[in-house]
């Protein structure tokens, strides 16, 4: 438990929007210093996208799957209810937050949404175990926000639709 001090205190602040250079291979970096085997692994099945609960998850991991298993739900019935044209009342997510933007602005919109909601799940924990998976999550929506670059969109884009001669 005493080591979990010295190493949530030399991670930096994480922001969604900042431009930090940190990165999760260099967080994984520093904790194989500090972590057992595995304690490592378990840290790296805290994965965002994972949704289905395995007896090793700890109560913040089985938190979060349940919430993103509920936000998936709540996403595909507001879809669907939007195909079929009728309109569906949300009831996890604000209102609004799904019809106003373009898909990206709202992609935006839904990382800081879960962004926000670690930050909840984080409020008693600061130098736990607990901590350091919220951080892991947290780095995972950095990572994938990042990854909204227009200029290698575009690219891909070009790639994807350009037609052979």
């Amino acid at each position: 438990m005493d080591k979990y001090y010295y190493i949530a205190a030399q991670l930096p602040f994480l922001q969604l929007n900042s431009n930090t250079d940190f990165n999760q291979k260099k967080f994984f970096y520093e904790m194989e210093k500090w972590l057992s085997d595995q304690e490592l692994r378990q840290l790296e099945e805290a994965d965002i996208s994972r949704t289905k609960p395995q007896s090793s998850d700890s109560g913040i991991v089985t938190q979060y799957q349940e919430f993103e298993t509920s936000l998936r739900q709540e996403l595909a019935v507001w879809r669907k209810a939007r195909k079929e044209g009728y309109e569906h009342k949300t009831t996890l997510l604000p209102q609004n937050l799904l019809k106003e933007g373009n898909p990206l602005e709202i992609e935006k919109k839904l990382l800081q949404f879960r962004w926000d909601y670690l930050d909840d799940l984080g409020l008693d924990h600061y130098f736990d175990w607990e901590f350091l998976v919220l951080y892991n999550y947290k780095l995972q929506l950095l990572e994938r926000f990042r990854s909204f670059d227009k200029e290698k969109g575009l690219d891909k884009f070009k790639q994807y639709t350009e037609v052979g001669l």
